[in-house]
């Protein structure tokens, strides 16, 4: 080992120190947690991760190299028990639900339809091992860019959406729904107007405003300024930034255009008390763990100021 190597491992160990140091009112406040395979595919070292940060909250979506509906339900129990020896719990079950284009009325997008009410089983099934109710969902994308929405396209959807909420609720979950680019809801103004047709309990959403940002929004103040905080169910915090030609790249926490620290403090002064999740996605030529890793540690400091 070198001495720069060993100087970094040091740093390093230093400051995931300082940030379990944290004034626990900060982090019960704050319910902040990393999506896993955002940190590593394996549950035990995405786990050991998080403990290692002081944090005590998991996204699940992808596990062993599947996404968790993918994986037989011996495997989502066994995640169940990693966590459980690590003291992480699930705040949210990361799914594909309706994340495909919007089937045609036709047999065979009965047949597509079918396949993802059989999904959605999957996911209350795996939500119920993990010990949460909340299932991460979406509202369908288009088939290419070009593609506009319409009303008879919007009807169909929340016909759809109203009726995933509705067999969700008769097994005691709820559904997050996700804003996400390419989608019918892109937007906070999208995520408004989907939810304010579906007025359901069980139906809220998972508000990203980087996706928001990243969609052509100013996703913060004015996007988040459209949505109902109590329709609120999950956040996703990262960063991005735009480049010279107009395009959006995802960037380290604190190296973008995202108030994430005004994002946080609008959110808790509305009473807000669901979980967030650093959903990374910015991505480094030393892996994952690293940008990660590098994205947390910004996020911290700007929990240390809520």
């Amino acid at each position: 080992m070198t001495l720069q190597t060993r100087r970094q491992i040091l740093a390093a160990a230093a400051i995931a120190a300082a940030y379990r140091r944290l004034q626990a009112a900060t982090l019960s406040q704050v319910r902040l947690g990393v999506t896993t395979d955002e940190i590593d595919e394996d549950v035990l070292t995405a786990a050991k991760f998080l403990r290692e940060f002081g944090l005590h909250y998991a996204e699940v979506r992808s596990i062993w190299g599947k996404y968790n509906t993918s994986q037989p339900v011996a495997k989502v129990e066994e995640a169940r028990s990693v966590f459980e020896t690590q003291g992480i719990k699930t705040s949210v079950l990361g799914t594909g639900f309706f994340k495909i284009p919007l089937p045609p009325e036709t047999p065979e997008g009965r047949g597509t339809l079918d396949s993802q009410w059989a999904l959605l089983d999957q996911a209350m099934e795996r939500a119920k091992i993990l010990g949460t109710d909340k299932i991460r969902v979406f509202a369908f994308t288009y088939k290419d860019k070009s593609e506009k929405s319409n009303e008879k396209d919007f009807a169909r959807i929340v016909e759809l959406v109203h009726e995933a909420a509705k067999r969700a609720k008769a097994r005691n979950f709820r559904l997050a729904l996700e804003n996400v680019g390419g989608s019918y809801v892109s937007t906070g103004a999208d995520s408004a107007r989907l939810l304010k047709a579906i007025p359901d309990a069980s139906l809220g959403a998972t508000w990203d405003p980087n996706n928001a940002g990243a969609s052509g929004e100013r996703a913060f103040p004015d996007g988040y300024g459209l949505l109902d905080p109590a329709r609120i169910f999950h956040v996703h915090l990262r960063d991005y930034a735009h480049r010279p030609d107009g395009k959006v790249e995802w960037r380290a926490v604190g190296e973008g255009e995202f108030d994430n620290l005004g994002q946080i403090r609008a959110l808790l002064k509305t009473g807000y008390k669901e979980n967030f999740t650093l959903e990374t996605h910015w991505q480094s030529p030393k892996g994952k763990a690293f940008a990660t890793r590098t994205s947390l540690t910004a996020l911290l400091k700007v929990v240390e100021q809520v």
